[in-house]
């Protein structure tokens, strides 16, 4: 393990890069990756338990640690209690990366191999090879998203290297098929784009214009994409977030010719250029034992066909490795995962075992992780308490106190 140590006002930043296997369990396979972290501790805290941030996703780096303000916003809040791990998961930020590279290195087939090995359960095991480099008997994790789920797979092989747990937005279905996701996903899409219509009545009609721009090749981005139809109404996963309204509002308002619409829109859609993982494996996080066969594709609804004006969110298309130039060199590495039979990331009984304790944010609206099937694994988990809430979307953690408010929660302190 190698370490650098920077210092930014009150707060020591110790960087860490450890070397691990590319495919855990198999001795035979000598390929190994970098995987980063940075350790965040404020001065007198130096013995302070470690809290372990588990980024959302997939393919998503942790958040770079700042002060004046606290960046992220909730660190002010982890530093009162913890030392804060800032783990780059497998494939992402300085990491050894997934990008262009790859594919230019290995080819498509062996790239799409490549990718097979970077789900939450190699991630934890990266967890666990930095907490024996540490030397850490036990430590807590904090998940937000897809990090949530990952906590999941934790507490489902390696319980007993956790003390507490927090989720936010993070608590995946268990024993749910990847397909009954997608259904329930297209319900919450249709409640949150009826629920922006009735404020802005007006921007239906906006957004069938657009759409008719769409269908007939004249929304063309400044990368020169030509946006189709399914990549236009994909602006609707701005309103899974707490002011992501305000984005497809200022969106909609403008003039679809001028050059402000033309690079909002490219700024407003998901799954782009810079982190291909997003897309290419995206689906993958929810397949628990299964294949995904392009579920979101397949599970449109039929109200969703007839009516262009119904936002969709994180559903991404086939038809996106040809139409997006950013994701065209990862058409047949996406294809290739589509088909392939993942592994479980879960176990139920070892979840109901696992004695976790913790905390967890469960948003009523999530248009994301929904709020039913976020109950139910809750259910498995009695001794992690739920704060259920709608006064956020799924992006609360960044809102600065909801850590706070599981903090409180988890450890029996009144809520602040």
């Amino acid at each position: 393990m190698t370490a650098t140590v920077r210092r930014m006002q009150d707060l020591t930043v110790t960087e860490h890069t450890i070397t691990v296997p590319l495919v855990w369990g198999d001795e035979s396979d000598t390929r190994t990756i970098d995987v980063f972290a940075a350790v965040v501790t404020r001065d007198g805290g130096e013995d302070l338990p470690y809290l372990v941030f588990l980024q959302g996703g997939p393919g998503f780096e942790a958040p770079r640690p700042f002060h004046a303000p606290s960046s992220p916003s909730w660190l002010d809040a982890a530093l009162q209690d913890h030392r804060v791990v800032m783990l780059d998961q497998r494939g992402t930020g300085r990491s050894t990366p997934v990008g262009d590279g790859l594919l230019e290195e290995l080819g498509s087939p062996a790239a799409a191999e490549y990718l097979t090995h970077l789900r939450a359960d190699s991630i934890v095991r990266d967890a666990e090879a930095l907490r024996a480099e540490l030397g850490v008997e036990t430590w807590n994790l904090l998940g937000q998203s897809f990090g949530g789920f990952t906590v999941l797979t934790y507490l489902s092989t390696h319980a007993g290297a956790l003390d507490r747990v927090y989720t936010t937005g993070g608590l995946s279905t268990v024993e749910h098929t990847v397909d009954e996701v997608y259904t329930l996903s297209y319900d919450k899409m249709r409640t949150a784009s009826e629920k922006y219509y009735r404020r802005f009545p007006e921007h239906r009609e906006r957004m069938r214009r657009l759409v008719d721009l769409a269908a007939a090749g004249q929304l063309v981005l400044p990368d020169g994409e030509v946006v189709s139809v399914s990549r236009l109404r994909s602006v609707g996963s701005a309103l899974g977030t707490n002011d992501g309204w305000q984005t497809v509002w200022s969106l909609l308002e403008l003039d679809p010719h001028t050059n402000a619409f033309r690079y909002d829109l490219a700024a407003a859609m998901p799954f782009g250029g810079r982190n291909p993982l997003y897309f290419a494996f995206h689906e993958s996080c929810y397949a628990d034992a299964q294949t995904t066969r392009w579920s979101a594709e397949r599970m449109e609804p039929a109200d969703f066909v007839s009516d262009v004006t119904l936002f969709t969110g994180e559903h991404i298309r086939r038809e996106w490795t040809e139409t997006v130039p950013a994701l065209r060199p990862w058409r047949e590495v996406a294809l290739t995962l589509a088909d392939h039979e993942w592994p479980a990331l879960y176990d139920a009984e070892a979840l109901a075992a696992s004695d976790a304790r913790g905390a967890a944010a469960v948003y009523v609206n999530d248009v994301y992780v929904s709020l039913e099937h976020s109950l139910e694994t809750a259910s498995l988990l009695p001794g992690l308490k739920l704060w259920v809430t709608s006064e956020h979307e799924h992006n609360g953690l960044r809102s600065g106190d909801v850590l706070q408010r599981l903090l409180d929660l988890a450890h029996d302190r009144r809520v602040r």
